[in-house]
């Protein structure tokens, strides 16, 4: 008999009775599973608002020093026509 079976023949009989056994610590354990997922989500929204944070930061900082919206000077005159 493969694994695949005995797990089949082993549904298949818990399926059978009234009603199958469930461990008694299996909400307390469900609860402590979906509290630890809620404080991973919260920390990764944390960090994610954190990173995005200092990136604006990073890019205003950036702006400010290198001025990108002021056209640089420009190495030559323009020629003078119409004198």
């Amino acid at each position: 008999m493969s694994r695949a079976d005995r797990k089949e023949d082993e549904v298949r009989r818990m399926m059978e009775t009234r009603y199958p056994p469930v461990p008694a610590d299996l909400a307390s354990r469900a609860a402590d599973r979906g509290n630890r997922l809620l404080r991973r989500h919260r920390a990764v929204r944390r960090v994610g608002w954190l990173l995005l944070a200092a990136a604006a930061i990073a890019f205003a900082v950036w702006a400010s020093v290198a001025e990108p919206w002021v056209s640089p000077p420009m190495d030559v005159t323009p020629p003078l026509e119409g004198w």
